[in-house]
C-alpha cells in the first residue's frame, strides 16, 4: 500500500483534473446550446432549397446545363475533412480521420496510387490524424473556426467551385460529423461537385409555371447558393458535434475523477487507520517493556 504523504499528492491531483473537466463540461455545455440553434436554424432551410433545386431539374432533358452538374471521370478527387482544432472530445476526430481514410481506400484506391487524391483540412486534429494515416494534404482552412460565418464560409466554397470549374479536380467530397445529440455525431460523406441532380417523378408537380428568364437559367443561378449553403451545414454540423463530443468526454472524466477520488480517499482512511494502530501497538509494546 502506497504511503500517506502519495496518496495525498494523488488525491490533490484528482481534485485539480475534476475542477478542470467540471468547468470545461460547463463550457462546452453554453457553446453547445448556441452551436445546436444554428444548426437547427440552417437545416430547414438547406433542406427546402435543395428541394427546389430537385422539383426544377426533374424535368430537364441533359444534366450538363451547368458546369457545376457535368459527370466526370474522377481521375482527381479532392476530398474536404471537417474535424476541430482542439481535443480532448473523445473520438469525434480520429473516428471522422478513419472515416476519411476508408474512403480513400475503398472508393479511390487507384487515384491514391497515382498520386491524384488530396485533402483540403478544416481543423487542426483532422490534418494531424490524415498525416499518421499517410494521406496528402494539399492545403488547409485551419483559422475558419476563429470567425465562422457564412462569408467566410462562402470564400471557401467558390475556391471550390473555381478548383472544379478549373478542372484541377474531377470531384470534391465532403467527410464530417453531422450533430444527433450531445452523445452520438454520424459519421457523413457527402459529394459537393459535381452536384448530383436529381430525376425522381415524384418531385413533379402537376401546374403550370412560367419561368423567368428560364429553368435552366435559374438553376444554374441556384448551385452556387446551394453549395455554399451545403458547406455551411457541414461545419455548423461539426461545430455542434465537436462540442457535444467534448460535454460528453468531460462528464464522462468527471464521473471517472469522482469515482476515482473516493477510491483514493478510502485507501488514505486505510493508510492512516494502520499508521496509527501501528503507533498505538508501538505505545503499548513500549510500556509493557518498561513495567516487565
Amino acid at each position: 500500500m502506497a504511503g500517506l504523504k502519495e496518496i495525498r499528492i494523488r488525491i490533490a491531483s484528482v481534485k485539480t483534473t475534476r475542477q478542470v473537466t467540471s468547468a470545461m463540461k460547463i463550457v462546452s455545455a453554453a457553446k453547445l446550446k448556441k452551436a445546436q440553434d444554428a444548426i437547427y436554424q440552417i437545416r430547414p432551410y438547406a433542406n427546402k432549397l435543395h428541394g427546389i433545386l430537385a422539383s426544377l431539374s426533374a424535368g430537364l432533358e441533359s444534366s450538363d446545363d451547368s458546369v457545376y452538374t457535368q459527370q466526370r471521370d474522377p481521375e482527381k478527387v479532392l476530398i474536404v475533412l471537417i474535424s476541430s482544432n482542439r481535443g480532448l472530445c473523445g473520438g469525434f476526430n480520429s473516428n471522422i480521420s478513419k472515416v476519411a481514410a476508408k474512403l480513400v481506400n475503398e472508393k479511390y484506391g487507384n487515384q491514391f496510387k497515382k498520386g491524384n487524391v488530396g485533402f483540403l483540412c478544416l481543423g487542426k486534429q483532422g490534418m494531424r490524424q490524415l498525416k499518421f494515416h499517410g494521406m496528402k494534404v494539399v492545403d488547409n482552412k485551419n483559422d475558419i473556426f476563429n470567425a465562422l460565418s457564412f462569408e467566410n464560409i462562402s470564400a471557401i466554397a467558390e475556391e471550390l467551385m473555381n478548383l472544379f470549374e478549373g478542372g484541377t479536380y474531377d470531384r470534391i467530397e465532403i467527410v464530417y460529423n453531422q450533430f444527433k445529440n450531445a452523445a452520438v455525431q454520424i459519421q457523413t460523406t457527402e459529394q459537393f461537385l459535381p452536384v448530383e441532380i436529381e430525376k425522381d417523378d415524384s418531385t413533379k408537380v402537376n401546374t403550370n409555371y412560367i419561368f423567368e428568364p428560364s429553368k435552366e437559367y435559374i438553376i444554374k443561378e441556384l448551385i452556387p447558393s446551394i453549395l455554399k449553403i451545403q458547406l455551411y451545414k457541414a461545419l455548423l454540423d461539426s461545430h455542434a458535434a465537436e462540442h457535444g463530443a467534448r460535454l460528453t468526454a468531460m462528464h464522462s472524466a468527471t464521473d471517472n475523477a469522482t469515482i476515482l477520488l473516493d477510491y483514493l480517499t478510502l485507501q488514505y482512511n486505510k493508510a492512516r487507520q494502520a499508521a496509527i494502530t501501528g503507533e498505538i501497538l508501538e505505545i503499548v509494546s513500549g510500556a509493557e517493556a518498561l513495567n516487565g
